[in-house]
């Protein structure tokens, strides 16, 4: 099973904005002082210079726009409903906010097909939403594809119940935890485990510090040291900048990129970035509105598709 993929969904924002739905456990929001109108544009000049670096290095990058209509203002963050494996599934899954909903949109899936994308199974979560039970695709779970082992750090998004029977759907080996972030001095949730942890083919970026539980921190080395990952550790302080929202894509030629965001990248330190560049090569991009108002960054934008393609 590949690790990477070279296609990548992307939804370009239409209504983008602060989300009051996700502020309560979103401890990454922050509201700007301007016009909903003047950050959405902003966040479509973020995203399309965005898109343009991914096609630039050769990512194959299907872009459906938001509607209007609908009230989606995180719809930039497609990963939380939808996950397209190598076997032709779908997962689709139950969202927090009531209006993160509205994002998940048959017609997506119907663009994929006509883009060539074979579809054989929809493997659907969402009716646990009427039990106020979640889980948010691969914001709460880093998947492992090559070695079938998938990671999850419980919170208020993350259900462990629904996390298992996932991995028993998908036939991965679950490996569960709790992140914590500083919060007014108190040790709060991290909301989604891909904003503390990464998973490249050669190497993970996690942040170790975030998992308070010492046994749960050397269960998660473990099982990485096993499977042979170079592990970069990061600071609290570094996944404040989304240091640990990360995705590694593949580009033309083969070629590896770790794509992340412009102030992920600063705060790296050279020694991490040097690290980094022994497995593959940085790609990053300006996304300081998305950061800011959404409290997703560069990982959360792409939806990876596995999907196989058809013979004609």
């Amino acid at each position: 099973m590949q690790q990477t993929t070279n296609a990548i969904l992307m939804i370009r924002p239409v209504n983008f904005r602060m989300n009051e739905q996700t502020a309560v456990n979103n401890y990454f929001q922050d509201a700007i002082s301007k016009e909903n109108s003047a950050i959405n544009a902003q966040a479509q000049q973020e995203f399309d210079a965005f898109v343009q670096k991914l096609r630039g290095v050769g990512v194959h990058v299907v872009v459906v726009n938001d509607r209007a209509e609908t009230d989606t203002p995180d719809s930039i963050f497609p990963n939380n409903w939808v996950s397209f494996h190598a076997n032709g599934d779908v997962g689709l899954y139950p969202m927090f906010a009531e209006n993160r909903r509205l994002e998940r949109r048959e017609d997506i899936l119907e663009t994929l097909e006509a883009e060539g994308f074979l579809i054989n199974n929809i493997i659907d979560y969402t009716s646990a939403e009427d039990e106020h039970i979640f889980l948010e695709g691969t914001g709460s779970v880093i998947l492992d594809r090559a070695n079938q082992k998938a990671y999850c750090a419980l919170s208020a998004r993350a259900d462990e119940d629904l996390f298992i029977e996932f991995c028993e759907d998908f036939e991965f080996l679950p490996i569960i935890f709790t992140a914590y972030q500083s919060v007014n001095g108190k040790r709060k949730p991290i909301y989604h485990t891909n904003v503390m942890m990464c998973l490249a083919e050669t190497f993970a970026v996690i942040c170790l510090g975030c998992i308070d539980d010492k046994k749960e921190r050397k269960a998660i080395i473990k099982s990485l040291k096993e499977d042979q990952k170079e592990i970069i550790d990061l600071t609290e302080a570094q996944v404040a900048q989304f240091a640990g929202n990360m995705l590694q894509v593949t580009g033309a030629n083969n070629e590896r990129y770790l794509v992340m965001s412009e102030s992920a990248h600063k705060a790296l330190t050279p020694i991490q970035i040097k690290t980094i560049e022994k497995h593959c090569k940085i790609l990053s991009s300006s996304l300081t509105t998305i950061e800011t108002c959404g409290g997703g960054s560069a990982r959360c934008m792409m939806a990876e598709v596995f999907l196989p393609k058809s013979a004609n």
